[in-house]
């Protein structure tokens, strides 16, 4: 494929996760399982948030929203992958993997925004209650969601203008089972250092700021209900400590493909995988099962539709 830029490489060969069928059979048992399990969950506590008026505070106007944002993100790899298994060549063109690259990165970088958000969501509910209703009002809380889907785009589409400057005219094999920023860049027909340092900071950096962030956000917050007597102490301990599990499922993975230079390690296909397949999945499902209210909600919503 000619282009302006010097783009000449039509499409990538993907290596896949591995090159054992033995484990590839495996991992597409296990990862259909997890999927056709999972993601269904996840559309039904959407399904719930969305019916039950009595699940109309912010949390779970967020909570909502962060599954959306997971189901959304489970179609970007897992699909392709295990369609992938079964073929020989694993191809993939060059506008598909940018596509791919993209919407991984805008979904992705939208979710770890609005778990900032969901943190500030807590820290006024927990440590300023009097102002919660004035600051976590209905448009305040529309307003407050756009910043991930804006915040996403922007760092998704800077990720890919610098993938899109760059020639790719010799190697076209991606060390991993999808386009990712650290494995396409390796394959660029040019020095990429600085390249590099760009998508270090405009992904690392952030991924960095905003885990340390959060730590310290929810460590304040623990302190406070630590210190105080009041009667929805264990809910909020619970809540919180719901949080700090997302927030390293999440972070975890990210900090270690984004945050170093971008050298090949055993791990790096093992944590990719969890970080785009499992984890998402598990999110909403973590939050649910450790909130009562959505439980019982989700209850009586899924005897309501046996009955009728």
């Amino acid at each position: 494929m000619g282009t302006e830029n010097g783009t000449e490489v039509a499409e990538f060969i993907l290596i896949g996760l591995t090159q054992s069928h033995e484990i590839q059979l495996l991992v597409f048992v296990l990862s259909l399982i997890f999927y056709i399990i999972i993601l269904p969950g996840n559309v039904f506590i959407i399904i719930t948030i969305m019916s039950d008026p009595g699940l109309s505070a912010p949390l779970y106007f967020f909570l909502g929203n962060l599954a959306f944002l997971d189901a959304s993100y489970s179609f970007i790899v897992t699909p392709r992958m295990l369609v992938d298994i079964f073929s020989e060549k694993k191809v993939i063109s060059y506008k598909d993997c940018i596509t791919q690259l993209f919407f991984l990165h805008f979904l992705g970088g939208g979710e770890f925004l609005l778990l900032v958000v969901m943190a500030f969501d807590r820290y006024i509910a927990i440590c300023k209650p009097l102002h919660y209703s004035t600051v976590m009002s209905p448009r305040a809380c529309y307003v407050m969601m756009l910043t991930p889907w804006l915040g996403g785009f922007v760092h998704s589409i800077l990720q890919v203008v610098i993938i899109l400057r760059l020639p790719f005219c010799g190697p076209n094999h991606v060390d991993n089972f999808f386009c990712d920023v650290p494995q396409v860049i390796k394959l660029a027909c040019t020095d990429t250092f600085a390249a590099e340092l760009l998508m270090i900071f405009n992904s690392g950096l952030l991924t960095l700021v905003c885990f340390l962030g959060l730590l310290t956000s929810y460590a304040v917050i623990l302190c406070h209900v630590h210190r105080s007597a009041s009667e929805g102490k264990n809910k909020a301990i619970s809540t919180c400590t719901t949080h700090v599990i997302i927030i390293f499922l999440m972070f975890g993975p990210a900090i270690f493909i984004y945050t170093r230079p971008f050298t090949a390690l055993s791990a790096d296909k093992v944590v990719s995988f969890f970080h785009t397949v499992i984890f998402p999945l598990m999110n909403p499902v973590i939050y649910t099962l450790r909130n009562q209210e959505v439980k019982t909600s989700m209850k009586k919503l899924f005897i309501q539709q046996i009955v009728c």
